[in-house]
């Protein structure tokens, strides 16, 4: 792991043996500090979050976080000494440095591609990520199970075998969970509905109506969960805003499809989102 090395991993400092407070031996991997903590405090901040000034995170920001977590698992997909699956992409595993520049951490599930499963892996019945962005499975038989009665996806729970494909649904789903600020186990999303379909639905013409309602302030730092005032935007600027979460949320679709064969490879999706930063900060400018 101290071989796996890139300004948006968390950093491996150390490692330490020792015992706990009962006396069994404890292990543990001393990763480099990140004092902005998780993109989960600042995507759903808590009623403590907010006293303690965690603002929302506006537009351009959300858009460096989803473009440093994307060149991350492009590095773990294709430039690593081996290729990695990481397996549990979510809010809580990215941790944010003093200047906000996203780090993915948590390697507890991670697992080298093109390896052969343990016997512990092909044995296992539990859902290896977590519930709401692990990607839906190919045995579509016991999927609709899964999903109909418990609105569970479980391609990695069902499938022995990881892929990077699974990553990019996860991902996917970050992406729609920024912009819409709703996590993908929000109880709207029951009975067929997934965060997916929500923003496949409103995709182009009614975008403005599902965003993030701090995305549509004028002034980011004075708008909190607890009580936000929105300022009209002048035509030019929204048409701007609009376009640019249009194109935001069709790559995060295109990450999120069911099908692995229909998503975009990871390479890809950092070209497009770095292309539609470089749109937005000159039109901006």
């Amino acid at each position: 792991m101290r071989n796996i090395q890139h300004r948006n991993l968390v950093k491996i400092v150390s490692s330490s043996t020792s015992l706990d407070f009962q006396g069994n031996e404890f292990r543990a991997l001393i990763y480099e500090f990140m004092p902005n903590r998780s993109l989960e405090k600042w995507l759903h901040p808590t009623e403590e979050d907010q006293q303690k000034m965690f603002h929302r995170l506006n537009l351009l920001q959300r858009i460096n976080v989803v473009i440093d977590v994307a060149c991350a698992l492009d590095y773990l997909h294709h430039h690593c000494h081996r290729q990695i699956a990481y397996c549990d992409l979510k809010p809580s595993n990215i941790l944010l440095d003093s200047d906000r520049l996203a780090h993915v951490g948590d390697f507890g599930l991670a697992k080298y591609l093109h390896s052969p499963p343990s016997s512990l892996e092909s044995s296992s019945v539990g859902i290896t990520g977590t519930i709401g962005y692990v990607a839906p499975g190919k045995k579509e038989h016991i999927y609709l199970i899964l999903y109909c009665f418990f609105n569970i996806n479980a391609e990695y729970g069902l499938d022995a075998e990881v892929s990077s494909s699974g990553d990019v649904y996860s991902f996917g789903i970050l992406m729609l969970e920024m912009m819409t600020g709703k996590k993908p186990t929000h109880p709207l999303f029951a009975g067929g509905l997934d965060l997916h379909r929500y923003v496949e639905m409103a995709t182009p013409e009614h975008v403005m109506d599902i965003v993030d309602p701090v995305l549509l302030c004028e002034d980011y730092k004075r708008a909190t969960a607890a009580n936000s005032i929105c300022i009209s935007l002048g035509e030019t600027k929204s048409s701007l805003l609009e376009q640019c979460l249009i194109s935001l949320l069709k790559v995060g679709l295109a990450c999120s499809m069911h099908l692995p064969e229909d998503r975009m490879n990871i390479t890809q999706v950092v070209n497009t989102l770095k292309s539609i930063k470089d749109t937005f900060t000159m039109a901006e400018l």
